[in-house]
């Protein structure tokens, strides 16, 4: 099993949405390296639900329920998209400023390529984030 961390905006595409929908394909990205590492997600993957304005922080996990495919918003071909599920809302946010306080995330993706919306995140990472 792979991790992941996605980045949204509540305004965009907020957890209670998400929850809504039960599932929605993680449309709309526009970065390469962000394309190719939904090519890396296999179904199981767990990923980070990021806000990154406005107070950004880690509100909750999601699960990759789909391999890559065409991006539905895209008339190019060019763009590739997964779909995800929620699994569950952390107990508290973390936020970006506690992040950075976590020595196991020293490294993170999320502190190196702050702009970059579909992040690889080390289980080590995971753990200590999340906890499990």
């Amino acid at each position: 099993m792979n991790y992941w961390l996605l980045k949204t905006d509540p305004e965009t595409y907020s957890w209670e949405d998400l929850l809504n929908d039960k599932k929605t394909e993680w449309t709309g990205v526009r970065s390469y390296e962000a394309r190719n590492n939904m090519k890396k997600m296999a179904v199981g993957d767990l990923a980070l639900f990021y806000y990154s304005q406005k107070n950004p922080r880690i509100v909750a996990t999601v699960k990759i329920v789909s391999i890559a495919h065409p991006d539905s918003t895209d008339d190019t071909g060019m763009w590739w998209c997964v779909d995800i599920a929620p699994v569950k809302l952390l107990k508290k946010s973390i936020t970006l400023p506690e992040v950075k306080n976590i020595y196991a995330c020293k490294d993170m993706a999320l502190l190196k390529k702050s702009r970059l919306s579909v992040q690889p995140v080390t289980k080590i990472e995971w753990d200590a984030v999340v906890g499990e």
